[in-house]
């Protein structure tokens, strides 16, 4: 005997827009204006969507935003991963890792600042998903830096001596202090 199994049609219409577009037009403006500085009007006006698509799509300003950050988030992370890829020299990614940082963070490029950062004194301290993506984020980025700076030191390409996790720290935060003074 046949089992009859019946598909579940999706209450209303479907969607007619392109998320991923809306969620790049999104993490422009919230990139440009920060979370408390973009307006719905703003992000509908970027998006290209209506009121209730954006809230059947992402629930409020807040789910699209955090859409909008992981985007962000996983641009950054796979860059990282293509500069530092394990299969090459080690400190060729990390030359490579360092040169884009500069040519992304200067001149008219690098005005905008760094959205996980701004993010992070926007919103972490009160928002705990955001705060938890953005403390993900930079473990993620360290263990990666620290694990290119090892493999570099083992194929003899460091001075002997180089603390990898010190620096580590110490190259983080005067970037991220810079990064998140870049004008608006």
């Amino acid at each position: 005997m046949a089992r009859q199994t019946s598909l579940r049609m999706p209450r209303g219409r479907p969607r007619e827009f392109d998320t991923d577009a809306a969620v790049e037009r999104a993490m422009g403006v919230f990139w440009s204006c920060g979370y408390h500085g973009t307006s719905l009007p703003d992000l509908l006006e970027a998006t290209n969507l209506s009121r209730g698509s954006l809230y059947a799509a992402f629930g409020d300003k807040h789910g699209l935003f955090l859409c909008a950050l992981d985007r962000y988030i996983d641009d950054a992370l796979a860059r990282l991963d293509t500069e530092l890829d394990p299969r090459k020299n080690a400190l060729a990614g990390l030359r490579t890792c360092l040169a884009g940082y500069v040519d992304r963070t200067s001149g008219i490029a690098g005005k905008r600042g760094c959205l996980v950062v701004a993010t992070a004194m926007e919103l972490a301290a009160h928002d705990t998903e955001v705060e938890q993506r953005i403390r993900r984020f930079f473990k993620t980025m360290e263990t990666r830096l620290t694990e290119a700076l090892a493999r570099a030191q083992a194929a003899g390409e460091l001075a002997d001596g180089v603390d990898s996790n010190r620096w580590i720290e110490r190259s983080e935060k005067p970037v991220s202090g810079r990064r998140s003074r870049s004008p608006r």
